[in-house]
């Protein structure tokens, strides 16, 4: 056995149509409007380990994990592990440094360019 524990190199939220459908809580989806400089909470099901010394991506996540290109670049907060229903899932709060409007690349995988 052992302790599973995912390394995120990004936070890949999902979009804010799972939640008006009923499907996700709101904080396990990108905000309708992202603002930069704006704190905003999240919430990912797992035990995951974020990068918190510099900007890392924001990526929505689509059905079979696939994921879209940077969208922004933010920075963790913080965040906590913690159980729910015997279930572990992990919190936190994030703020926007810079949000994509163009084609370019922004990242190369967690390291900003």
């Amino acid at each position: 056995m052992g302790i599973q524990v995912e390394f995120n190199p990004d936070l890949a939220l999902r979009d804010i149509s799972e939640f008006k459908s009923g499907n996700r809580k709101i904080e396990e989806c990108i905000p309708a409007k992202l603002e930069v400089n704006r704190i905003y909470s999240f919430l990912k099901y797992g035990q995951r380990n974020y990068w918190l010394k510099g900007e890392i991506p924001l990526l929505k996540t689509k059905e079979n994990e696939k994921l879209s290109k940077p969208l922004a670049s933010v920075v963790i907060l913080e965040c906590t592990h913690f159980k729910e229903d015997n279930e572990l899932f992990t919190r936190g709060k994030f703020k926007v440094i810079e949000i994509f409007s163009d084609k370019n690349i922004h990242f190369n995988s967690y390291a900003r360019i």
